[in-house]
């Protein structure tokens, strides 16, 4: 499954990583995401990713669970 997601609505032009996952529905939780992300179950242009805190922007594509999220 794509999920297209816009950062026109932020100000910094960026979201973090475990933010984003929530956002898009894909984790239920912060907390789901945290775990997620440090268990290394989330890749961010194809590599895995354990921040957290990354900064995702732009034309990136973050993969969990068979979903890719597409930053517009």
């Amino acid at each position: 499954m794509v999920i297209k997601f816009s950062l026109e609505m932020l100000e910094t032009g960026y979201i973090e990583l475990v933010k984003l996952l929530k956002a898009t529905g894909v984790c239920p939780s912060g907390g789901m995401a945290k775990i997620a992300i440090s268990e290394g179950k989330v890749r961010v242009d194809r590599l895995v990713e354990l921040r957290k805190g990354r900064k995702i922007r732009r034309g990136q594509k973050v993969e969990f669970k068979g979903s890719m999220i597409e930053v517009e």
